[in-house]
């Protein structure tokens, strides 16, 4: 069947502009030329969702006519991005077709760059994750995330068995800052990122969109579209890597602040370490397998964490104990300030050591006199979250219901 222009539109999205935040949660008006789009992004987020759902429960949750969803998710379906899957039984009358999103229907592509890793994967309109590369890299420069991408996108693209056709973008997460902020071991030629046009850069090599988002932004969207957030719609996330971030989602919504820098766990300051000294200086892989080798228990990457003799888990042992205490007071703020449903740990390290250090923050947290405390737990996207966030921009992008506030271009 021959496609209209907007739904051609929607399988090749043109590159991202700067999107702007809504005036306020209560109003969210469009003009009629974006109505139908809008409706569309919103009728095919319902789906999925919820797999398996019908027309009447659709109308019924989005307050859409009969009419409407039945003209929608007809043209979703003549567009590859919704099937039947059934009718429901035991109901009188005619069974309501069952519906699910097409996963073949759309990809995307995620790329999180950070100091000590690179990661790749692509993914499916359903949220599954088709392949994945990673690679150990301390510090790369530009050129060797280029190399990276070039040696194995192709391979990523063919062992997820992606049609090239249905790719919308390629998402990247990156943490702000990446050759200015000091870490342990940064060499010089890392400043040259200073000057990076990463969009212009991937753009030069590859046909798709690009869009750039900070490696927190990323993972708490990964986690607001698949993890906790229908749960636990408000929440804290706090991104322990190279470095340490954080993002503040409000009902669901990312909040990215007045300058674009909101949840930056990582930047502030830490008195109970030393003057000058701020939280990313304890609460960091950087920190912590500094810390390993300093004590004569060097590790090659993030892996052996999960492989440590007894001495070196003493070391481990005392990171956790300050991370605690350096994560406490500003933990102390994000509750009373914001008073969000969960606070999420996600980032590389082992799930073990996330899960202590929940359940330790959860203690030296109970212990204070707050008028109310967060829940703290891992999050469920929480070693490739940056990776899966960067590859749902594109889809934020061309097909979901973004309410334009959980993309920014060009960070």
């Amino acid at each position: 069947m021959t496609k209209s222009r907007t739904e051609r539109d929607a399988l090749n999205a043109a590159p991202m502009e700067t999107k702007v935040a809504r005036l306020s949660r209560s109003l969210s008006g469009t003009n009629l030329a974006r109505a139908g789009d809008y409706n569309l992004r919103t009728v095919l987020q319902a789906v999925r969702l919820a797999p398996g759902t019908t027309r009447i429960a659709i109308s019924q949750q989005t307050g859409l006519t009969a009419p409407t969803i039945a003209n929608i998710t007809g043209r979703l379906v003549d567009m590859g991005l919704v099937r039947v899957t059934g009718r429901t039984q035991g109901n009188r009358g005619q069974p309501a077709m069952q519906l699910e999103v097409e996963p073949d229907g759309a990809f995307a592509i995620g790329l999180n760059i950070d100091r000590d890793h690179l990661t790749l994967v692509t993914l499916d309109l359903a949220g599954t994750i088709r392949s994945r590369v990673t690679c150990e890299k301390s510090f790369a420069l530009p050129e060797d995330v280029l190399g990276f991408v070039r040696s194995n996108l192709e391979q990523a693209i063919l062992k997820g068995d992606i049609n090239r056709s249905r790719i919308l973008g390629i998402g990247v997460a990156i943490p702000d800052d990446l050759g200015r902020i000091p870490l342990p071991h940064r060499p010089a030629a890392y400043d040259r990122w200073n000057d990076v046009d990463l969009t212009k850069m991937l753009a030069a090599e590859w046909p798709w969109p690009i869009h750039c988002d900070n490696d927190a932004a990323a993972a708490a969207l990964g986690e607001a579209e698949y993890g906790t957030a229908y749960d636990n719609p408000s929440f804290f996330y706090i991104l322990i890597s190279a470095g340490l971030g954080g993002s503040v989602v409000i009902d669901r919504s990312y909040h990215r602040g007045a300058t674009a820098r909101s949840g930056e766990l990582g930047l502030m300051p830490d008195p109970g370490a030393g003057i000058g000294a701020i939280v990313q200086d304890t609460v960091s892989l950087s920190a912590l397998t500094d810390r390993l080798e300093a004590a004569g228990h060097p590790i090659a990457g993030v892996d052996g964490l999960a492989h440590l003799n007894v001495d070196a888990m003493g070391v481990v042992d005392d990171w956790l104990a300050d991370a605690v205490r350096s994560l406490t007071q500003p933990l102390t703020a994000v509750n009373c300030l914001l008073n969000p449903d969960a606070v999420l740990i996600g980032g590389r390290l082992p799930m073990a050591l996330i899960e202590r250090l929940a359940d330790e923050l959860t203690r030296s947290m109970s212990a204070l006199p707050l008028p109310s405390q967060a829940k703290i737990m891992p999050a469920v996207l929480a070693r490739d979250g940056p990776a899966v966030g960067a590859a749902i921009l594109p889809f934020l992008d061309a097909l979901l219901p973004s309410d334009a506030i959980l993309i920014q271009a060009g960070r």
